[in-house]
């Protein structure tokens, strides 16, 4: 009976790691938003990367996060690294092209928990009287982070794109309010 139930989990875990082989390489995921303001009120809360703790939803996982900008923080060859928390890790974030106002393109380079270097592209598309923001990042996914996938799938990845995309959703709709008051005397 132990034999029979030993042989059964040996046979679920080959399955397991063959399955997670099978799993595509490199990765791609994205997520969008629509947001009530041009393109040219969302960029600079974007291509600025001071102005990323506004919406990023990584600020507030580590109050005690050590942060460094380049000088200037923005555009092409800004930087932004971090060291925090073992939810925040260890990484660095660079502009690596930025096309006014529709596409902020980044390298993305994690040291922990893991080591990852992932492009990172934010494209902003006008639709009417919004703007359409996507957040799509894609890499190599070496076999390790394929078996990790299977526990904690991409779902969570996107979830947290979300969480960002709403923050900058609702801080460039407060900022392009203010816009137009001004420009109404109010």
């Amino acid at each position: 009976m132990i034999k029979k139930i030993a042989l059964g989990l040996l046979a679920l875990v080959v399955a397991v790691l063959l399955f997670a082989a099978t799993l595509p390489n490199p990765f791609h995921l994205e997520s969008s938003i629509l947001v009530q303001a041009s393109p040219q009120q969302i960029f600079p809360l974007i291509n600025d990367l001071k102005a990323w703790p506004q919406w990023s939803p990584y600020e507030g996982l580590d109050p005690q996060m050590k942060k460094t900008y380049s000088e200037p923080p923005v555009g092409p060859g800004a930087t932004y690294d971090w060291e925090g928390n073992g939810e925040v890790g260890k990484g660095q974030v660079r502009i690596v092209a930025a096309d006014q106002p529709t596409r902020v393109q980044l390298a993305l380079k994690m040291e922990r928990p893991f080591e990852a270097l992932n492009d990172v592209v934010f494209t902003l598309v006008p639709e009417g009287d919004s703007t359409k923001v996507t957040w799509a990042m894609s890499g190599p996914r070496p076999y390790f982070f394929k078996l990790i996938g299977l526990l904690f799938s991409d779902s969570m990845v996107r979830k947290q794109f979300m969480q960002g995309l709403t923050k900058l959703k609702i801080t460039a709709e407060m900022y392009h309010r203010m816009e137009l008051r001004a420009k109404s005397g109010h």
